[in-house]
């Protein structure tokens, strides 16, 4: 097609293909443990938050996206029976999070599976390499910010 040329010019529809493209590769992957990448995400991020509780509220802030992603994020894992939310003693109107003994093993499964990733990103692309690509996406992401 006539625009194929743009396309391979274009950052935007790399990042946006790469993503697309990355997004199932990593659903194949967190398969086997039934959950999200998203998912996987909250799990770790409420692990590595222990002994005290997370917050939805932080989860959204920390992966850029909405309390509502998290909010049905947060339904599945509680389904699941990997994560409780219990009402904030001090503030009523605040959730805390926490793990349930299966999300604590699942959590841990989805840190070696990533850990695997990224150390196999290092050894193919070099932590250089990896770093700069990482600051490249980072201005991209920065211009079309400012645009």
């Amino acid at each position: 097609m006539r625009i194929e040329t743009f396309l391979q010019q274009s950052p935007l529809f790399e990042v946006s293909r790469a993503a697309r493209k990355l997004d199932a590769h990593l659903a194949r992957i967190l398969q086997t443990e039934g959950i999200t990448f998203l998912e996987a995400l909250a799990l770790i991020a409420i692990f590595f938050e222990e002994p005290s509780a997370a917050r939805p509220s932080q989860l959204a802030v920390t992966f850029s996206t909405t309390r509502g992603n998290i909010s049905h994020c947060l339904s599945s894992l509680e389904a699941k029976s990997l994560v409780r939310r219990r009402i904030d003693p001090e503030d009523a109107r605040g959730m805390l999070l926490q793990l349930r003994p299966q999300g604590r093993r699942c959590a841990l499964e989805a840190i070696r599976t990533l850990d695997h990733m990224q150390k196999q990103f290092e050894k193919k692309l070099g932590t250089a390499n990896l770093k700069a690509a990482l600051q490249a996406i980072q201005q991209v992401e920065e211009i079309c910010s400012s645009m």
